[in-house]
This record gives structure tokens, C-alpha cells and sequence, in this order.
């Protein structure tokens, strides 16, 4: 073999040396590639995201046990106010509803022994004002009608609940004939109708004499249902309705 020959082997050789040395290198850059891809280069400016969570506290409180006033720190039912474990002060109208919400604040506060009614117009539904009526004079509880105070309509039934009754001097009683819903007043019905038993038996159950309870329920049947009659103290304590 001559010396060219010899040169042309080596740089063969050489050659395909560098040609596996590229192959591998290549290689290895794929694989790093692979393991440890590029990041892509940070923004010279930067930011932080906060999150802020606010907390919100309430108080719930059943809506009968919730203070109106500062007063009124023992409850309200209806048209019923707790100002002492045994005193409510009585403001506004009997409705359907009345009769349970007085249940439930005797059930909360058996202590009750007194009504001050305050501003009483009456019911808009009769047969509850009755029911609540009795339910008043059942639990052994006091009506009182205080300086100012007013009581209307079938708010003097309820009046008579009591199993004493009192009243300031400048209290007022208003009185007017019933109407039922078809329009129809006390005077419409004969003396003998069952209409005027119902409420002549409630004033005897109330504890009112049979001639006092029939004088009364006569005059309020005088005053049609669209006028009133005003009562002082006094004129209640002619009837012998306080006691």
C-alpha cells in the first residue's frame, strides 16, 4: 500500500468518526431538549395578584322575638308587645292569624297577666276576636285602657275579656253595630234570631249580668255600623263593665 493510500484511510476514517461524533451529539441535544424545554424569557415587568375575602356576620333572630323598640326588648305578636314578663301592651287589629300568634306568646311567657290597650280598632274577622277573647279571659289576664288609650269596634269585646278591667279617666270607648259579610246589621235580624244570642252568651260568659249585657248590646245596636258612639270611662262604669 502506498503512502497516499494510507492518508486516504486515515481521512476516511476521520471522516466517519465526525459524521458518528455529529450523530450522537445531535442526540443528546434532542433528548435534553426533551427533558428540559425552553422557558420562555420573564417580562422585565411583573405583577402580583391578590385576593381579598371579606367575611360578613349576621344575626338571625325568629321575627316574634326581635326588640321594635327599646321598650319592646320581650317580643312582638301581632298586635301584641311584650314590655314585661307579665305585662303586653296591645296596639292595632285582629285578624284570622291573632288568635295563634297569642297562643304562642303565652306558650313563650305564661307570666302574662295584663293587656294595656293602647290603640285597639277592632277585628276583620269576628269569629277570631271571640276565640281570642276567650282565650284572654281563660288565662286569667287583666285588661286596662291607659290615659289616651282608645278602644273601637270589637276591640270593647275584647275589652270585656278581662277578668278585671280598668281604665284611665281619659280613656275612650267607641261602639257601633256589627255587620256581617253579607252587609247585613244587628238591627236586620229579629231579638229571637240566634245572631244576638252569640254575643248575649259571650258577655255572660265574660261575667256580665244578663240586664247589663242586654242594655249594652242594645246600645251599641243603636249606632249603625258606618257611625261611631263615644264612651268615656265613665259612661262603661255606668253598665257596670269595669271592675
Amino acid at each position: 500500500m502506498s503512502k497516499n493510500d494510507q492518508i486516504d484511510i486515515s481521512q476516511n476514517r476521520c471522516a466517519a468518526a465526525g459524521s458518528n461524533n455529529g450523530f450522537v451529539a445531535s442526540t443528546l441535544l434532542l433528548l435534553a431538549l426533551l427533558v428540559f424545554p425552553i422557558q420562555p424569557a420573564l417580562s422585565s415587568s411583573s405583577y402580583t395578584v391578590t385576593e381579598t375575602f371579606e367575611t360578613f356576620e349576621y344575626d338571625l333572630t325568629e321575627p316574634e322575638a326581635r326588640a321594635t323598640s327599646a321598650s319592646a326588648a320581650y317580643g312582638q305578636y301581632g298586635p301584641f308587645r311584650v314590655i314585661a314578663p307579665d305585662t303586653v301592651e296591645m296596639t292595632g287589629t285582629v285578624d284570622s292569624y291573632t288568635p295563634a300568634l297569642f297562643r304562642k306568646m303565652i306558650q313563650h311567657f305564661p307570666g302574662i297577666k295584663r293587656i294595656e290597650m293602647l290603640d285597639c280598632d277592632g277585628s276583620v274577622d269576628e269569629a277570631a276576636n271571640l276565640d281570642l277573647a276567650r282565650m284572654i279571659h281563660t288565662a286569667g289576664i287583666s285588661t286596662h285602657v291607659p290615659a289616651g288609650g282608645s278602644v273601637r269596634s270589637g276591640a270593647v269585646e275584647l275589652f270585656l275579656a278581662g277578668v278585671t278591667r280598668t281604665a284611665h279617666r281619659n280613656a275612650e270607648f267607641i261602639v257601633h253595630s256589627w255587620m256581617d259579610e253579607n252587609g247585613m246589621q244587628a238591627k236586620d235580624f229579629p231579638m229571637s234570631d240566634p245572631v244576638h244570642a252569640e254575643y248575649l252568651d259571650y258577655y255572660a260568659e265574660m261575667g256580665v249580668p244578663t240586664p247589663t249585657a242586654q242594655a249594652f248590646y242594645a246600645l251599641t245596636n243603636s249606632v249603625p255600623f258606618s257611625e261611631q258612639l263615644r264612651l268615656s270611662r265613665n259612661d262603661m262604669a255606668r253598665y257596670n263593665l269595669l271592675q
